[in-house]
């Protein structure tokens, strides 16, 4: 994408009210223009050519061609075309946006359940703005250089820190072993993780927190997609329970949540609050690094992702103050260099890596000699 003209939108939506409530809510952002819509899948697969679009909005239910057989179309025949989903706060909804998000959309938005046509419109257009600004600044990277071969194992083994990139900033492990992952992401993050998380063997020893932005509903669907693909446990995180190794533990949409210490004093336990956002975020990644940070000093691993905004950066300041290896994920692999930016530019990331090296990476702090 280039600015150079506006940013071609076509809408696709089964409801006509739900077509013109997007076309609405996209009206206002300089540099773009909604170039047409369509009622369903079918339709807007006809309507490619003529409209050229760059970006749809589109529906994941829908009769005839559902948003799903329309992403594996445009990934087949036009995978330059981006595609925000409109997703329900279902189950179902849930599962079919993690698909959706598997083959190749930028984000989605659920549909709003209640309120006016007015209200609607204006939480539409208050959780699409900062989609669009990501997309319009993204650069479309070729699927050669994202799935780009990593070093081998012994070379990781024999390296303390891998140079993919001439602007990775290296420094000396510290000695001690990780006992536990942290992990920030959003934007991009669900098609990330179930590429990282499968490489993390399933006796890695140590628990795996991970606050992906997400809506409540879907961090549940989240959670069951990455199970079914990875060797490790994957389940949405509950109030109080233990942090127990070979687990990823997924921060339930619409909360917060943080490590503390357990009854006993020895062991830590999950903390699930409905504290205020931090960065307009619940979850936030600010808030689980902070207290990693804290109650892991110099036995922590933190990892910062694909994503917009800068959520994460502050808590990783903390974690490395208090000993903490910095992993960031590098600009070439991820769909938003917004919250990987300044730990991968500032010299806070020990480890700037594409997202194929990460997993490697993460076993080597946490086994470690």
């Amino acid at each position: 994408m280039t600015n150079r003209r506006p940013l071609r939108v076509m809408v696709v939506d089964d409801t006509a009210l739900y077509r013109k409530i997007v076309s609405d809510a996209l009206a206002p952002f300089p540099g773009v223009e909604v170039v047409g819509s369509a009622h369903n899948g079918k339709a807007a697969v006809t309507k490619l050519a003529s409209l050229k679009p760059d970006l749809l909005t589109l529906d994941i239910e829908m009769p005839e061609m559902n948003g799903i057989e329309v992403l594996n179309h445009i990934r087949q025949h036009a995978p330059h075309i981006g595609a925000i989903m409109l997703s329900t706060l279902t189950h179902e909804g849930g599962a079919m946006t993690m698909k959706a998000l598997e083959l190749g959309a930028f984000d989605f938005i659920p549909k709003p359940q209640t309120g006016t046509m007015a209200e609607n419109r204006n939480k539409i257009e208050s959780a699409i703005a900062p989609m669009i600004r990501a997309f319009q600044r993204s650069v479309r990277i070729p699927d050669s250089l994202k799935t780009a071969p990593g070093p081998s194992k012994a070379a990781l083994a024999a390296s303390p820190v891998i140079a993919p990139a001439s602007r990775t900033l290296a420094r000396p492990f510290r000695r001690s072993k990780a006992e536990i992952v942290a992990i920030g992401i959003s934007t991009g993050g669900p098609n990330a993780l179930a590429k990282m998380l499968p490489m993390i063997p399933g006796d890695i020893g140590v628990p795996i927190v991970i606050v992906q932005h997400m809506p409540p509903m879907f961090t549940q669907s989240l959670a069951n997609s990455l199970a079914s693909k990875c060797a490790i446990s994957v389940r949405e995180a509950k109030q109080g329970e233990p942090l127990v190794p070979n687990t990823a533990f997924i921060a339930p949409g619409g909360k917060q949540m943080k490590i503390v210490a357990g009854a006993d004093g020895k062991n830590r336990i999950i903390k699930i609050t409905d504290d205020p956002p931090e960065n307009s975020c619940k979850p936030s990644v600010d808030y689980l690094f902070r207290s990693v940070a804290n109650h892991y000093v110099g036995r922590s691993t933190g990892v910062i992702m694909t994503g917009m905004g800068s959520d994460g950066t502050q808590g990783l300041k903390l974690l490395k103050k208090n000993g903490a290896t910095i992993i960031a994920q590098n600009e070439a692999t991820c769909v938003v260099f917004g919250m990987p930016k300044e730990a991968a530019e500032t010299g806070l990331a020990d480890a700037v890596l594409a997202l194929n090296q990460i997993a490697d990476m993460i076993v080597k702090t946490v086994r470690m000699g």
